[in-house]
């Protein structure tokens, strides 16, 4: 396990975080599969074996001081390190009713998204810093979207979900600021539009497309970006 890398990508169990798992696992990872639900994260293990990925499972429900905790106890006894922290798992949260309609949001739901979106990630950043900080080469990503850019403003009006990922855009630079004189690097990553349920596979992209951008910056050199946010083409205005 020593000269091994470790991953742990949150959210790994479907879509675009199991995506990110397997790319990691191919070019020689051994992966930590984050998921609440244990049904799924065991069978998203046995498929990852079953491709020859070295997968253990992690529970981690990242809405959870507790379960965070754990799951770095959990990686701890495991591998004793890690490596890079994908922060994958994100909702969209609901959006009927006109729940996201900035008229009309229902600021229940932008709780909930951001407990998830961005309190999460910091959450579970937190709890696996002590981790990362004994690794050589320290990567974490956190998986936003170009709907939090407020140059690009893509996407419809979803005032939950895209406020969400503005917010874990500047989360992500005030970590970058923080550790800039450390070997943990830092970046947002934007997969694209993809098919996955969350997009109720109505999307142009496949899962795998959306995580090529997190496995590049899962891998960066030394001398790489830090406080970034990037996507297939390069860098995505904030």
């Amino acid at each position: 396990m020593n000269d091994t890398k470790i991953a742990l990508v949150t959210g790994a169990n479907k879509g675009i975080g199991f995506a990110i798992a397997q790319g990691l696992g191919a070019i020689g990872f051994t992966v930590a599969v984050g998921a609440r639900d244990e049904a799924r994260r065991d069978e998203a293990v046995a498929r990852l074996r079953a491709a020859d990925v070295d997968a253990f499972g992690v529970a981690l429900d990242v809405t959870s001081d507790d379960s965070a905790a754990a799951a770095a106890a959990t990686v701890e006894q495991t591998a004793g390190r890690l490596d890079v922290l994908v922060n994958n798992a994100g909702i969209s949260g609901r959006t009927d009713g006109g729940a996201q309609d900035p008229t009309t949001l229902d600021l229940d739901v932008v709780r909930t998204v951001l407990e998830t979106n961005v309190f999460g990630v910091v959450r579970v950043t937190n709890a696996m810093l002590p981790l990362l900080h004994r690794a050589s080469s320290p990567r974490i990503v956190n998986m936003s979207s170009n709907m939090g850019s407020l140059t690009l403003q893509a996407g419809p009006p979803i005032a939950a979900y895209a406020t969400s990922k503005s917010m874990l855009n500047s989360v992500t630079a005030q970590y970058a600021r923080r550790l800039a004189d450390t070997n943990v690097m830092v970046n947002a990553a934007c997969p694209g539009y993809v098919a996955t349920d969350f997009t109720g596979f109505n999307a142009p992209r496949t899962a795998e497309q959306g995580a090529a951008i997190a496995i590049r910056l899962a891998t960066l050199p030394d001398d790489g970006p830090r406080g970034g946010f990037f996507d297939d083409e390069g860098a995505v205005p904030w």
